[in-house]
């Protein structure tokens, strides 16, 4: 089964893209110290970027960090080279970020000082190409994307993580296009989730207990749908982002696992990977429109779009700050950043640009 890659439909529009002139930001007084960062999943040293937040919502680089390792490049990919969602990972309650290398095999441990990072540890996922991290309290979770594909969990003692081998998953994917995109817990903690291209395409839902997750995921499949990127709405109802038919759909996860079908609604977009959570809102990254599509999520999980916000080529990953006045949205054709202020309505105000050093292709944003 071929899988749909959203860098390569990103490439194709990127030259139709109109650039937009930075908007100013109304005064507000955002949450001081609440830094921004970026991951250049750079091939040749991966490194994080850190950027200060002013009160207006716009970044200044702090500092760039090396990971102790290096980035991937997957085969067909264009402006997203881990063509997956959550590889730079925030725990603000443990005060770690998370960076997976997807060319070594490892995930890199950071202990986060404000918008300065110390590099406490470069441990091995177990697998290949790691591209997606999840958290919940002292438990995380590796998502190996390519051969055959595992998650991989992990103890947090203090600001180390210890590899807990009866806590590998293997996802069974084919060798020869199969990928897997994102790993992430649903909100209480009790299942981790993982979305599969190919493979049926599937989304794969373990529960999780004190001897980690079950032997075998509850599998939801829709053939052509190519989940790609997932979140929780604030219900707890799952969020994802169909690729194979540029469509954000919303899902009822059972206590046993099962997965149910509420809503769906088609982006009218090209390449819709990525999608992050604002309140009752949700913005899908179109990379191959180089747009988000804004989305109210109501209590029952429906979907009622709210407007179409122009971004710079090659829209990818994309995060929230945690006073949820900013998003921030990573643009891979040129490895830069593009600003946004928020308002009530879910409308978004463009705000200006930065460009992350060596991160053409790369990845991965974390917002505190």
């Amino acid at each position: 089964m071929k899988i749909i890659t959203c860098a390569a439909g990103a490439g194709l529009a990127a030259a139709a893209v109109v650039a937009f002139a930075a908007v100013p930001a109304t005064a507000a007084t955002a949450h001081r110290g609440a830094p921004v960062f970026v991951q250049t999943d750079n091939p040749g040293g991966n490194t994080v970027v850190a950027y200060h937040r002013a009160a207006d919502g716009t970044l200044t680089r702090a500092g760039v960090y090396p990971t102790g390792g290096l980035g991937g490049v997957a085969a067909g990919s264009v402006v997203d080279h881990l063509t997956s969602q959550g590889s730079l990972t925030y725990d603000r309650r443990a005060g770690l970020l998370y960076a997976v290398n997807a060319g070594s095999g490892t995930v890199t441990v950071f202990a986060v000082h404000g918008d300065r990072l110390e590099r406490t540890q470069v441990v091995s996922t177990g697998g290949d190409f790691p591209n997606s991290v999840a958290v919940h309290g002292n438990t995380v979770y590796v998502l190996n994307g390519l051969g055959g594909g595992s998650v991989q969990g992990f103890l947090r003692v203090g600001q180390r993580l210890v590899r807990v081998p009866a806590w590998k998953r293997a996802l069974g994917l084919a060798e020869d296009g199969d990928a897997a995109a994102e790993v992430a817990f649903s909100p209480d903690g009790s299942k981790l989730v993982v979305t599969t291209q190919g493979n049926g395409d599937a989304i794969d839902v373990f529960r999780v207990g004190v001897r980690g997750p079950a032997a075998r995921p509850v599998v939801h499949t829709k053939a052509g749908s190519s989940p790609f990127g997932f979140t929780f709405d604030a219900h707890g109802h799952l969020v994802v982002t169909e690729a194979g038919t540029n469509s954000v759909a919303t899902y009822r996860i059972a206590r046993d696992g099962t997965v149910t079908a509420i809503d769906e609604a088609a982006t009218g977009q090209a390449a819709t990977c990525w999608v992050v959570r604002n309140g009752a809102h949700v913005y899908a990254s179109n990379a191959g429109s180089a747009t988000l599509s804004g989305y109210r999520v109501d209590g029952e999980g429906s979907l009622t779009g709210t407007g179409l916000t122009s971004t710079d080529p090659g829209t990818v990953d994309a995060a929230v700050s945690s006073d949820g006045r900013d998003v921030y949205v990573q643009a891979g054709k040129d490895g830069v950043v593009d600003e946004f202020r928020t308002s009530p309505d879910g409308s978004l105000t463009r705000l200006g640009t930065v460009t992350v050093p060596g991160a053409t292709g790369g990845e991965g944003i974390a917002a505190g």
